[in-house]
């Protein structure tokens, strides 16, 4: 086989590369497509949650409930996340398997 001149082997690795960024895109679009499907998952979860929790039956209410909660998740958002899982789940009696 005869080696190749400079120009074919340029030409060859234009080909890998373009071949190369197809791949890296259809992985990014993977990616990005597994994190919508889990952030779509975690919203039903905790519109759920809510919905079954505070016995919410429409948009108005939970813009209400929010509204009036919000100041106080907020200011104490750190102190609220510390509190242990199990316990949490206990208080709301439910048992979440992911």
């Amino acid at each position: 086989m005869a080696r190749k001149t400079e120009e074919e082997r340029l030409v060859d690795l234009e080909e890998k590369i373009r071949k190369m960024q197809l791949e890296k895109q259809r992985l990014a679009n993977q990616v990005r497509q597994k994190e919508r499907k889990e952030r779509t998952r975690r919203l039903i979860q905790v519109g759920g949650l809510i919905e079954k929790h505070f016995e919410i039956e429409g948009e108005e209410e939970i813009i209400k409930l929010i509204a009036s909660f919000k100041k106080d998740v907020v200011k104490n958002k750190e102190k609220i996340l510390k509190m242990d899982i199990e316990q949490a789940r206990k208080i709301l009696q439910i048992n979440l398997e992911k």
